[in-house]
């Protein structure tokens, strides 16, 4: 049951969002904003499907253990594309608030992407182990976590000052996301059923690809 219900929740999440992600892009025109979402929420989905579309085999067939290498490299790539995400966000932030200059936080957002993305590569994570160090897994999280709250920062900040009905809780989505995936970073390896977690985890980010897609919807100006 578990594998039809999980593999039915994906596919429908990686469909739906694979789909708004391409509305986005298509019909964004010359607004930059909405094609940064759609283009976010294509490499959301395609990164996911890395991890979760073997995950679906191994769960249907010969179990997680068995397809542990792929189901590693999966993880490997989604965590790089997630990066990425995060920085499509901040311009996405840039380009929606009008931000100029900035500097100094662009260069710690960069820089933090790169540090985390470098972490992802060294041979200690043991991707293809079907138990890999929980160590290096907190290790390539720290500045994940970091860029996370800076985010979390600027769009709290940016929604509050332009009373920006429409992001007014981005910054809970992303609370939300990293509060559900801490815990499975941290214990997953011995309490196997708080991958659950992952579930609604997910649905914080498709939040957040929804609320760009209201905003297309809706045609409303960049603030």
């Amino acid at each position: 049951m578990q594998a039809i219900m999980e593999t039915l929740f994906d596919a429908v999440y990686l469909i739906g969002v694979i789909t708004l992600g391409t509305v986005m892009i298509l019909k964004s025109k010359n607004n930059k904003q909405y094609k940064l979402f759609g283009i976010m929420a294509v490499l959301l989905s395609a990164g996911d499907a890395f991890h979760l579309v073997p995950r679906a085999y191994a769960l249907l067939t010969t179990g997680l253990e068995a397809n542990a290498a792929a189901l590693g490299i999966g993880k490997f790539i989604t965590s790089i594309t997630m990066t990425i995400f995060y920085v499509i966000l901040y311009h996405i932030w840039r380009q929606r608030y009008n931000i100029k200059g900035q500097n100094g936080l662009t260069f710690s957002i960069y820089g933090l992407s790169i540090i985390r993305i470098g972490l992802c590569f060294f041979p200690q994570n043991d991707w293809l182990n079907y138990n890999p160090s929980v160590s290096w897994g907190i290790y390539r999280n720290i500045p994940f976590l970091i860029m996370g709250i800076i985010i979390i920062g600027i769009f709290y900040s940016e929604a509050k000052k332009h009373v920006d009905n429409n992001f007014k809780y981005m910054w809970l989505a992303i609370v939300l996301s990293f509060a559900l995936y801490i815990p499975v970073v941290l214990w997953a390896n011995t309490i196997p059923w708080i991958g659950i977690l992952m579930i609604p985890k997910t649905l914080a980010y498709v939040w957040v690809v929804l609320m760009g897609y209201k905003e297309l919807k809706k045609g409303q100006q960049v603030i």
